[in-house]
């Protein structure tokens, strides 16, 4: 049996495209995105991610390296280990996508996700 550790600090990182993006739209009023998971779907669980000004008591802190600031829900911290946020177009779509190591299986509609 072995023991994982988890650091906070390189647990999501955010491509310089999502990190335009969120500095572009998301993040004009707010200082930080907050992101945990929600029980939701056939398959478990979605992400809820937020704009704040603040951590919630207890919430994680992440500075990525190009400068957006992410808090993070600790009981989460395993589930998103690893994740990394992206900004993709695909066709005349851009999407932000979430590529999560740790994800294991996804329900048909794409919905939620079981880790």
């Amino acid at each position: 049996m072995s023991v994982e550790t988890f650091s906070a600090q390189q647990a999501i990182s955010v491509t310089p495209a999502a990190a335009e993006h969120f500095s572009r739209s998301l993040l004009k009023e707010a200082k930080a995105l907050r992101i945990s998971l929600k029980e939701s779907g056939c398959t478990g669980f979605k992400y809820v991610i937020d704009e704040v000004d603040g951590p919630e008591q207890g919430d994680l802190s992440i500075d990525a390296d190009n400068g957006i600031h992410i808090y993070l829900d600790p009981k989460d911290l395993a589930a998103l280990n690893g994740m990394v946020i992206d900004y993709v177009q695909e066709g005349l779509n851009k999407n932000l996508v979430l590529n999560n190591p740790n994800v294991k299986d996804v329900c048909g509609c794409g919905e939620s996700f079981s880790v």
